[in-house]
């Protein structure tokens, strides 16, 4: 039936559908009446995200009678998608031989990223429950840094020899391919396992059986060492646009697959911190809704308070020029005008800089063709802004006395004045990312908040300073 919906409305139509069918109360009632084979039939051929997402409408009893249920292997499909809250509750409440059949069934590489997120006592627990040659594996990748790309491999793969035949390898996957993460790339090793080549599935499918391995080859390809870190893999993939690479030991023996699912969880977790920190909050490294209280206002405080401490610097612009405002009021007028606008193009450009720096769009070196790039358009910015304040100021002029006889004066300040703080807030954005990268922190440190807060103040100073010149013999 959803192939037949088509059109603007079917996720909509599809979403009315699920509702009212409300599988999980299926589930429910099937196990309600201990119809099992009817519990079956609703739980085949369902993909393992949405059955997760089903079984987290069910009660705890009923979850682990449906896990009992499920095969072996669709169990720990559908164990991989729950959250890792659920994972841990689940476990607890399964007889020990269903969680020893449950992680012994899971792809390698989502059994370590649970198994490293675990107290370590609980991780010793679980490994005790691994049969011998699963422990290995689980040790040898646990066994990797933190944050390196060991820990997202899986050993499945599917290796050959570059004298075998295309029937030879065809009936080698059929007999082992069902183990590998993936089939879309075969990896061709010699007698030591060590990598020579990738050769995609489709030169296998489209050849003559009697064509040997050696003749699809170009000795060509792409691969991760073990202890880079996770961060090369996201940045490999995406250059290559591959959905699949080769992880090698240091001497260029192939011991793994990195795929791209693992990859993308990476790319969206330094994302997430990376748009935390730019927030002006240190990064929370767990789900919104399951951090601590204490734990995320503890995160928050820091930064806000700092960047806190930083606006009374604003308070202490404000009083050195007290003198001014108080013979020419009219230019407190302007304040939040001024300190908003040179804040804002900060922000704008650190945020466009720090993600071009995490693209590896720029780099280092490139920090002079960035501010050459950013003046311009400081510039630009600046002289649309303040043109829309000196038009603001000179057509209420026409109508009201409220900026008083020297409007026009008063006018120019404005303008002239956002000119310099937008050029400015433009520069602090773009130049200090690259500051942090040259000594070594992370660029997101430098967020959009705290930009802000700096443009604010230099800000003031610069608005007075155009004020004293321009307005010296008149209202100052």
């Amino acid at each position: 039936m959803e192939q037949q919906l088509t059109g603007s409305q079917r996720e909509e139509v599809l979403g009315i559908i699920r509702d009212v069918a409300r599988p999980a109360d299926e589930l429910a009632a099937a196990i309600q009446a201990r119809n099992y084979t009817r519990l079956r039939d609703l739980v085949r051929n369902r993909h393992a995200n949405d059955l997760a997402v089903t079984l987290t409408q069910l009660g705890l009893e009923e979850e682990v009678i449906v896990f009992r249920i499920l095969p072996r292997k669709d169990a720990a499909a559908v164990f991989q998608y729950l959250s890792r809250e659920q994972q841990e509750t689940l476990l607890k409440a399964m007889a020990q031989e269903d969680v020893a059949a449950l992680l012994n069934n899971m792809a390698p590489d989502d059994r370590t990223m649970f198994l490293e997120e675990l107290p370590a006592e609980v991780t010793r627990q679980m490994l005790a429950l691994l049969t011998p040659p699963e422990r290995s594996v689980a040790l040898t990748l646990l066994g990797y840094p933190e944050d390196s790309i060991g820990r997202l491999m899986t050993p499945h793969y599917i290796g050959v020899r570059e004298g075998w035949t295309v029937r030879e390898v065809l009936d080698y996957i059929r007999i082992h391919g069902q183990d590998s993460e993936t089939l879309n790339v075969v990896y061709v090793v010699d007698e030591d396992g060590l990598l020579i080549d990738d050769v995609r599935i489709r030169e296998f499918l489209l050849t003559s059986l009697d064509n040997r391995v050696s003749d699809l080859m170009d000795r060509h390809f792409v691969a991760l060492k073990a202890t880079d870190d996770q961060q090369t893999a996201v940045a490999v993939f995406r250059q290559y646009d591959r959905t699949a690479l080769p992880v090698t030991d240091t001497s260029g023996m192939l011991i793994g697959i990195v795929t791209i699912d693992d990859v993308l969880d990476v790319a969206e977790a330094a994302a997430t911190k990376e748009i935390q920190r730019i927030g002006g909050s240190e990064s929370l490294d767990e789900p919104y809704m399951r951090i601590g209280f204490g734990r995320m206002i503890r995160k928050r405080a820091g930064w806000l308070t700092a960047l806190f401490l930083g606006e009374m610097l604003t308070a202490t612009a404000m009083g050195v020029f007290e003198g001014e405002i108080a013979r020419a009021v009219v230019l407190a007028l302007f304040v939040p005008l001024i300190i908003s606008s040179g804040g804002n193009s900060g922000s704008q450009a650190a945020t466009l800089v720090i993600r071009a720096l995490a693209l590896g769009e720029v780099g280092l070196t490139d920090w002079w063709r960035v501010v050459r790039r950013e003046v311009m358009a400081g510039l630009a910015l600046g002289g649309i802004l303040g043109s829309i304040g000196f038009l603001r100021i000179s057509i209420w002029s026409a109508f009201s006395d409220l900026y008083g006889p020297h409007w026009l004066l008063v006018a120019v300040t404005v303008g002239l004045a956002l000119i310099g703080i937008v050029l400015w807030g433009t520069l602090v954005g773009s130049v200090l990312p690259f500051i942090l990268r040259r000594l070594g922190f992370d660029p997101a440190a430098s967020s959009a908040p705290f930009v802000a807060t700096l443009a604010d103040v230099t800000g003031l100073v610069i608005y007075f300073s155009v004020a004293m010149v321009i307005l010296r013999g008149t209202l100052l």
